[in-house]
């Protein structure tokens, strides 16, 4: 049987329409797709590396961290989070992330006596860390409302770039809480 023009005009009409169909149906479902990434990116969580030895032993360099932004959303930073921070320093050369712990938090008087941290007048032992801080005597320092103190866990960097040299840290500049390591491998685990 011998098709007509018209039907074979009427096929490739049928043919395009669905073509344009199944085109429109997978760019509405990666445009959702991309929104849901943005959303739980900015939201929810993000992946953040470690660079540099300041908070060794228990983070080192390109370790990558699962980073919670949610739980500040809900709740607030506490004292031992390990923290990835905007730096508020005023270096001009670039601006960038770091990752410290809050070791004061709102009212909290901070000092460095003799290589030792004290919290409100108490000495701090601080298991993640094992060394003393090889850096002049500082403080105390009275944590203002909605500020934290942050500190590297490595306390033999003299000079580390943390809240010793550029004060207490806004809860705007804190953007998510380090839950866990997800690589390498062989350091998977919660902190």
């Amino acid at each position: 049987m011998r098709r007509s023009a018209g039907q074979a005009a009427a096929k490739a009409d049928k043919s395009g329409a669905k073509w344009r169909k199944e085109l429109w149906d997978w760019t509405r479902t990666l445009a959702i797709a991309l929104v849901v990434v943005m959303l739980l990116h900015y939201f929810v969580f993000n992946l953040s590396t470690v660079e540099g030895q300041s908070m060794e032993p228990t983070l080192t360099e390109k370790e990558w961290l699962f980073v919670n932004k949610i739980s500040y959303f809900i709740g607030k930073p506490a004292l031992g989070d390990i923290v990835i921070l905007e730096d508020p320093s005023d270096r001009p050369e670039k601006k960038e992330f770091l990752v410290k712990r809050i070791v004061g938090v709102q009212g909290d008087a901070i000092e460095v006596r003799e290589g030792q941290l004290y919290r409100n007048g108490e000495l701090i032992v601080e298991r993640y860390t094992d060394s003393e801080i090889e850096d002049i005597d500082f403080g105390p320092v009275v944590v203002e409302p909605d500020k934290y103190f942050v500190m590297g866990d490595n306390r033999h960097a003299r000079a580390s770039l943390d809240s010793r040299s550029f004060g207490t840290v806004s809860r705007d500049h804190i953007k998510g809480r380090a839950d866990f390591v997800l690589w390498p491998i062989a350091k998977i685990g919660g902190l």
